[in-house]
């Protein structure tokens, strides 16, 4: 895929040289020594100049860049995944569940990256999988992801400086408060390579800010809810065994590993369907070998086949244009189903 930019110079910029208002512009070393093979890379009034001319006011500078060959560790593979925004420098897709993101040993052909590789395949344009945020394989919801060298960089850039703003929607055990803000440290759990903790020693800081949409109470759990208590772990249990659920609107001020997850657990409200964090779903012996398959042991009538996490909005600044992008994924139907007593028009 290849990418032409083009910059009118302004006042404040008369006398800088290219170099140096290319990198003002989110361009990174690595991405300036990778144009330095393309013919008529660099131009400046249509005339080719080096990183180190002089810009003056009114000049009309263009940069071109390019990805020669596809991912080569992603084999393309028609996933499905919806397209909620395209452009020449980015997607905004709405992620299923149950889809990784990125191949591994498990799932070598069956992720979004393998799919989105395909989409641009089928228009014979070689495509570099750059994913800008994360999801867990099964949250739903959505993602970015940059079509070329300069958006990738400038929107890694926004999240390293938290300026791209994600707001979730989560359907979690008990009756949660008005609202809140939970900043508690997280840390890899040790003795595992997936599961995260509240470790106060040795966690990275994490901020997360919810507000509660709706509480539904649910008698007809009592019983499941009460069949679970036998399974959970003595004397560290600290689920919230209320019959009700409530809606939860989430958003994000750092993004560690499972963060959501792991401080609604710990504030014993964990999230409906998760059989990591959620000790009325552990998972029964014979499923333990089945990763992604979600399954809610004991008969719960709110069963939910994954955790019920949506990545919900998405606001950020368009990596060239400088445009405000908002964006909005419908919730999906599996947890639209638990929110039934809910106005539809709320989701």
């Amino acid at each position: 895929m290849e990418r032409t930019f083009t910059y009118i110079i302004r006042e404040e910029d008369d006398g800088k040289d290219i170099h140096a208002f290319l990198r003002g512009k989110g361009y990174s070393r690595h991405i300036l020594a990778s144009m330095k093979p393309i013919p008529d890379a660099v131009l400046v009034n249509g005339v080719h100049q080096y990183m180190r001319y002089i810009l003056r006011r009114s000049d009309v500078l263009t940069t071109k860049v390019r990805d020669d060959v596809s991912s080569e560790t992603i084999i393309p593979a028609p996933v499905p995944f919806r397209i909620i925004y395209e452009d020449p420098d980015l997607l905004v897709i709405d992620k299923p569940a149950n889809e990784a993101i990125h191949p591994a040993v498990g799932h070598p052909a069956n992720t979004l990256g393998n799919g989105v590789v395909w989409y641009f395949q089928q228009k014979n344009i070689p495509f570099v999988f750059r994913c800008i945020n994360r999801l867990d394989r099964d949250t739903t919801g959505l993602l970015i992801v940059a079509k070329n060298l300069v958006s990738a960089s400038v929107l890694e850039q926004q999240l390293v400086k938290r300026e791209i703003h994600r707001t979730y929607l989560a359907v979690v055990d008990g009756h949660t408060p008005a609202e809140g803000t939970i900043d508690l440290p997280i840390a890899r759990k040790e003795g595992s390579l997936i599961e995260r903790c509240v470790d106060f020693d040795r966690g990275d800081r994490a901020i997360t800010h919810f507000q509660t949409l709706a509480y539904f109470p649910a008698p007809g759990r009592t019983d499941f809810l009460n069949s679970r208590k036998a399974i959970s772990a003595s004397g560290t249990d600290k689920t919230d065994f209320t019959p009700g659920y409530s809606a939860v609107c989430l958003k994000l001020e750092t993004g560690r590993t499972h963060q959501i997850r792991v401080h609604m657990a710990y504030r014993e409200h964990p999230l409906l369907g998760d059989t990591l964090y959620n000790l009325h779903y552990l998972r029964k012996p014979d499923e333990l070998s089945e990763p992604g398959t979600v399954r809610p042991s004991g008969g719960d009538p709110l069963a939910i086949t994954r955790q019920a996490l949506h990545s919900w909005k998405l606001d950020f600044i368009h990596p060239i244009t400088g445009e405000a992008m908002h964006f909005t994924a419908p919730v999906p139907e599996d947890m639209r189903t638990l929110l039934y007593q809910t106005p539809k028009n709320s989701f």
